[in-house]
Formats: structure tokens, C-alpha cells, sequence
């Protein structure tokens, strides 16, 4: 009888369907928990205290990190508000990098570099992205067309004599005698100072 009974049993689990785990959510929680952890890789702070904790070390967070390169896909890079976070989850495939941020100074200098990097973003993407624009060509005059007329000046010029040609830095000054200074030590009253 406990044959026959076994039997029985076999023969339900195979006709009976597998019970699969339905997520509740449909999957949300877990979407936005590795949405954050992986937008949390953008500090290079938090990868410091990952390595001082010797998540480096363990064999299934290594995994963990290669599964999340999924996010670099464009039907999920579109919800990363950080994207160096995605840089920083490259770096981590290597070990080199993962043993580097162990260190202190370490973490500084990557720090620093991306300050920099997001200090000169705007001004380096626009030389590339901005080309400057062409130089409009000049129009040439008609060969047939007179040049445009000369104002009448106001002062008589006599004949034979050209207008004083002066330099562009000359303009501000009027032409003549050079100014008087007004230098209080200058003059009769000149007193040694102590």
C-alpha cells in the first residue's frame, strides 16, 4: 500500500503545474532597489566604503555587479539620473580597480577627477558638439557700381595738404598742445618727504 501510495503522489507532482514566485509588485521594488544601488556607484565614496568592507572579496557581489551591467542597455539607461555611475560600474568588472579604492588617496584622486570632469563637461562637450560657423563670404561690389560719396566736412582743408593721419590709439586725445598735468608736487612747493 505505501507502494501504491507513492506512486499516487509521483503521479499529482507531475500533473500538477510547478509553482513559480509571482512578485506582488510585478518586480517595481526590485527595478528601483537596483536603480539605486547602481546609481549609488556614482560616488566614489560609497565604492571606498564597499572595498573597507570587503564586498570586493565576495564572489557573489562580483556576480552581482556583472548582472547589473544590464543598465547599460537603452531601454534602462533612460531612467539613470547619474551616468557616471555606469562608468564606475565598468571599472568595477576589473579587479585592479576593485583592490585601487581600497586605498584612501585613492578614493580622493577619483573623486577629484570627477569634480574636474564635471567642472569642464559643458565647456568641452560644446567645442565639440558647437562647430563654429563658417565665415560668411563677402560680396563683391559690382565692377560698374561708383563708391559711395564722401560726407562734406565741416573744416576747409587747404589744397594740397592731407588731414593728420592718427593712430587708433590716438583718437581719444585731441590734437594740440599735450594736456596739463595736475601734479600737487610740482611747481614752486616741492617739499622732501620724510
Amino acid at each position: 500500500m505505501a507502494f501504491g501510495q507513492e506512486t499516487e503522489d509521483s503521479s499529482n507532482n507531475q500533473s500538477s503545474p510547478k509553482k513559480v514566485y509571482k512578485d506582488p509588485d510585478d518586480g517595481r521594488q526590485r527595478f528601483l532597489l537596483e536603480l539605486e544601488f547602481v546609481q549609488c556607484l556614482a560616488n566614489p565614496t560609497y565604492i571606498h566604503y564597499l572595498a573597507q568592507n570587503r564586498y570586493f572579496e565576495d564572489e557573489a557581489f562580483i556576480g552581482y555587479l556583472k548582472y547589473l551591467q544590464y543598465w547599460q542597455r537603452p531601454e534602462y539607461i533612460k531612467y539613470i539620473m547619474y551616468p557616471h555611475c555606469l562608468y564606475f560600474l565598468e571599472l568595477l568588472q576589473n579587479a585592479s580597480f576593485r583592490n585601487a579604492m581600497a586605498h584612501p588617496a585613492n578614493k580622493e584622486l577619483t573623486h577629484r577627477q570627477q569634480f574636474y570632469y564635471w567642472k569642464n563637461y559643458r565647456n568641452n562637450r560644446l567645442k565639440h558638439i558647437l562647430p563654429r560657423p563658417l565665415p560668411e563670404p563677402i560680396a563683391a561690389p559690382p565692377s560698374n557700381a561708383l563708391p559711395p560719396p564722401i560726407p562734406p566736412t565741416t573744416s576747409t582743408i587747404a589744397a594740397g595738404s592731407a588731414p593728420p593721419v592718427h593712430s587708433p590709439m590716438q583718437y581719444g586725445v585731441p590734437s594740440g598742445p599735450p594736456l596739463p598735468k595736475n601734479d600737487p608736487r610740482s611747481g614752486l612747493d616741492r617739499r622732501k618727504r620724510k
